[in-house]
């Protein structure tokens, strides 16, 4: 097997979501960048999907410090400090940046950026363009990104990261063909993304297998809180090739409510305060709770009814979903949707400071694969706000590094030549695998979980990474090495559910008597490495 091209730049970013186009943006003007993506460049991941919102302090009436507060609270007080103090702070100004470049958000009469509230947040501080904020974003960065001279690489997946003497210098990958590239750098940015596509019922793109978290926990670099998956409360249900497609929080946002079967407003019993705008886990949990308990809609969900508010209202602030619906032959105007948790973000990823840095000299990382910003919880609109803020400073710090004499790795590239040509007399085609994955996840280390079933879950996932992947044809590796991600990424996080033996945030433990709350929980972040994992307890 020959290498197709080596290609060398000062910095390497992987992942072509908001962070990764804002860190190749950034890290432009520092000296010659890569931006590779498995999908065409600005089409794929969940920025361009994300419907509801940008969270950043935008009024007068509005504060830093609120902003803060709402993310630790929400967060169950698992959130690294100064990473949620970066976030707050820088991200007025990242939403300014965007307002430069041209993005055309929602506006008020008095000509201010529209903000509308969100769950578990004290004032409605989340900026919106309708019901397309993700979209309006990709556009503006990508047109920002034409103007600079980072080098694009389109549809080649990244499937190991390249190390010498313990400090990452670029990847390998391949194209849809299964032709090999090296990409060697200074300094490498993982901005891949989530992995809930892990679940069997998931919201993310079909990229949202883990190939960061996977690639980053082999190369050696240390990932937290990766048991902490958020399950939306609301995912479409009906019909079944729409199941888990998002319903965006800014729905419950313009006033939707939820009700059972019954016909009852059912948040009233688990947070009757803040009802349908509660933390998402509280949400999820609820709408689950009560699908369990035989209040459930035909279909298997709860329904999420806005047909109280002016048609017109729904006509000019959720279009997409209005849009969505119809083509399901539901009139979300004058009838309710059917909607039930689907597994959204992964909080948790490679540990970070404020700079971006992982545990592994010359690898940074921004965006969901970092871990540590929201906790054990995130709050709606937190994410855009995230992959800004946290890309353009990934960028900057990546593009600040020392210029180095990289050679190339011949011993890792055999290695990596010798595992791709084992695929063709491998014995399991990978969809038949990635379909067990699904179904293990969700039945075993879903939104309730508890220690037989977690262990059953990693037996049953260990012996499915025993298996023999079969590529029947070179094109075939890209998702041989895709399903052995989502292998890895699966067991991150039944051993971080099994590590934390408490109930806190998203994670929840039914085999767990606790007597302490978020605040005074002994515990802090899980930790898993190739070689250690454990949970921090906090004063040790």
């Amino acid at each position: 097997m020959q290498i197709q091209e080596i290609i060398r730049s000062h910095v390497l970013v992987i992942g072509s979501g908001g962070a990764g186009v804002r860190a190749a943006i950034e890290a432009s003007s520092h000296g010659t960048c890569v931006l590779i993506s498995r999908t065409i460049v600005g089409k794929g991941g969940c920025t361009i999907m994300a419907e509801g919102g940008y969270n950043a302090v935008m009024n007068e009436a509005d504060t830093i410090a609120d902003h803060f507060a709402d993310t630790m609270k929400g967060g169950a007080y698992l959130n690294d400090q100064d990473l949620v103090h970066v976030l707050t702070e820088e991200a007025p100004d990242r939403m300014q940046d965007l307002i430069t470049w041209g993005a055309v958000f929602d506006v008020t009469d008095s000509c201010t950026i529209c903000q509308r509230p969100f769950g578990g947040q004290c004032f409605p501080r989340t900026c919106y363009a309708g019901d397309r904020t993700g979209h309006e974003m990709m556009v503006t960065l990508m047109e920002r990104l034409a103007h600079t001279p980072v080098r694009i690489c389109h549809e080649i997946a990244a499937f190991d990261l390249l190390l010498s003497d313990g400090r990452v210098t670029g990847a390998l990958g391949l194209d849809r063909s299964g032709r090999l590239y090296v990409f060697l750098a200074d300094a490498t940015v993982l901005a891949t993304g989530g992995g809930t596509r892990v679940y069997d019922i998931s919201t993310n793109s079909t990229s949202g297998t883990g190939d960061g978290y996977a690639m980053g926990w082999r190369a050696g670099a240390e990932l937290i809180d990766m048991e902490q998956v958020q399950f939306h409360p609301t995912g479409a249900v009906y019909p079944w090739d729409a199941r888990g497609r998002l319903v965006t929080e800014a729905v419950r946002g313009e006033g939707g409510v939820l009700k059972n079967s019954r016909g009852e407003r059912f948040m009233s019993r688990y947070d009757p305060v803040r009802m349908e705008l509660s933390t998402r886990d509280v949400v999820a949990r609820a709408c689950a709770t009560e699908i369990m308990e035989g209040r459930g809609t035909p279909h298997g969900g709860v329904w999420l009814d806005v047909t109280h508010l002016p048609a017109r209202t729904i006509e000019e602030r959720l279009p997409v979903m209005l849009e969505q619906f119809l083509k399901y032959g539901v009139d979300i105007r004058t009838e309710p949707m059917e909607v039930a948790p689907t597994a959204h973000h992964i909080m948790g990823g490679l540990r970070i400071n404020p700079d971006c840095q992982t545990t592994l000299p010359g690898l940074f990382a921004c965006g969901e694969v970092a871990g540590g910003v929201h906790g054990a919880n995130r709050l709606g609109g937190n994410a855009l706000a995230e992959t800004q803020v946290f890309g353009s400073r990934a960028g900057a710090s990546a593009g600040k590094s020392p210029k180095r004499d990289v050679t190339i790795p011949d011993d890792q590239i055999a290695s990596a030549i010798t595992m791709l040509q084992e695929f063709i007399s491998g014995t399991v085609l990978p969809d038949q695998v990635k379909r067990e994955v699904q179904q293990i996840m969700w039945k075993g280390a879903g939104i309730f979980r508890n220690r037989t079933a977690l262990l059953e879950t990693k037996d049953a996932l260990d012996a499915l990474s025993r298996k023999r992947l079969k590529a029947v044809d070179p094109s075939g590796f890209i998702d041989c090495c895709t399903t052995r991600n989502m292998i890895d990424t699966a067991r991150l996080i039944v051993t971080g559910a099994l590590l934390r033996e408490e109930s806190r945030g998203a994670h929840v433990r039914t085999d767990v008597t606790q007597d302490w709350d978020n605040q005074s929980s002994p515990f802090g972040h899980t930790f898993q490495t190739m070689t250690k994992a454990g949970i921090e307890r906090r004063g040790s």
